[in-house]
């Protein structure tokens, strides 16, 4: 599964800069609290990570972004997220993703959301983009406008 998403995290930085050479620098995975469901975010500043819950790798922000994708909320322990699956062209980023349930049904805990942080260059940053999250079904997850 390791191999797949650092796969996953190579196509999206191709993806978000539609040139072969860039690649993300870093990604991330956890766990956060934050009100509201799914969604996709792009993060610019620290004030962002810090308003997502997300105190992960350092990300320098005046020469990258970061894509996070948000999943949940959750009551029990031990939700993973899946990212199956990133197909872009030069307007779109589709990303294919899901969570898994714990094995044994978890522990019950405060509520939660799942998160996969991608550290990409601003030089890949393409206004007007789209970045869509579908589950494999095909159905809408989550999406933001680059702007």
């Amino acid at each position: 599964m390791r191999m797949k998403t650092w796969v996953a995290v190579l196509l999206l930085a191709l993806a978000l800069s539609g040139c072969r050479e860039v690649r993300v620098k870093s990604y991330a995975t956890g766990e956060t609290i934050v009100p509201g469901g799914n969604q996709i975010t792009i993060v610019r500043s620290r004030q962002d990570l810090e308003r997502l819950g997300v105190r992960a790798l350092p990300v320098r922000f005046n020469h990258e972004f970061g894509v996070i994708l948000i999943m949940g909320p959750h009551a029990e322990s031990g939700w993973k997220q899946v990212i199956e699956d990133i197909r872009a062209n030069e307007h779109r980023t589709r990303i294919v993703a899901f969570e898994h349930a714990p094995p044994d049904g978890g522990q019950p805990v405060p509520e939660y959301h799942t998160y996969t942080l991608w550290i990409v260059p601003n030089s890949v940053y393409r206004r007007g983009s789209v970045i869509d999250v579908v589950t494999p079904d095909g159905a809408l997850v989550a999406s933001t406008l680059l702007k």
